[in-house]
């Protein structure tokens, strides 16, 4: 469904809402409600849709105006492995500015690693109320989408390969299993660890 924005992704946005305003009575805490991927806004400002992503029941839905992620990589911590109960997390970053949720943070809930708490506080973890299904990794400045929730259409392998295929995998001395792909693979965090081939075997000239 890449650069279709003629009806394909969905019913309309929803109109900004007047809970969208943010008043001389809006606490700190409720600040980031009113901020980037959190802020509802109408298509017109948003821009063109280039992706839309949506969870397991589809309470929640967001939009991608950006073609490409900034960089996409498979992380094999095993933070990553627990919170989805898989292998490895494959994330996409994109900037906030580059995402909104259609129905804002309404259906969302969190969960920061750092601090154990389900308040909201970035770093956070992302999921549905409902089904539970990972959204995404809330950084600081950026997101951290996972792939697996966009609609690629008929041509999804063709999308994934191009567009959302990760360019390193990260914590690899960490991983459950030997991804034999040639891809860059990190002992640790990308350009500040040593290189490993697909065996896991750390690179002479690393």
């Amino acid at each position: 469904m890449a650069n279709d924005t003629t009806g394909a992704v969905g019913p309309p946005l929803p109109k900004p809402a007047v809970t969208n305003i943010i008043s001389e009575d809006t606490g700190e805490e409720e600040s980031w409600k009113h901020r980037p991927p959190y802020r509802i806004q109408s298509l017109e400002e948003f821009g063109p849709v280039k992706w839309k992503g949506t969870c397991k029941c589809g309470q929640i839905a967001y939009y991608l105006n950006r073609d490409k992620p900034l960089k996409a990589k498979f992380c094999h911590c095993r933070g990553c492995q627990v919170m989805h109960g898989a292998p490895f997390q494959w994330a996409a970053i994109f900037h906030k500015a580059d995402m909104f949720f259609a129905k804002g943070a309404s259906g969302l809930s969190f969960y920061s690693s750092a601090h154990q708490t389900r308040e909201y506080e970035t770093p956070t973890k992302v999921y549905c109320s409902f089904c539970h299904s990972p959204i995404m990794d809330e950084g600081r400045n950026v997101c951290l989408i996972f792939p697996e929730l966009i609609d690629f259409g008929e041509d999804k392998l063709l999308h994934t390969m191009k567009t959302f295929y990760p360019s390193c995998h990260i914590f690899y001395s960490e991983r459950c299993l030997e991804i034999m792909d040639g891809v860059e693979k990190w002992s640790g965090m990308d350009e500040d660890s040593e290189l490993m081939d697909d065996r896991g075997n750390v690179k002479k000239n690393s």
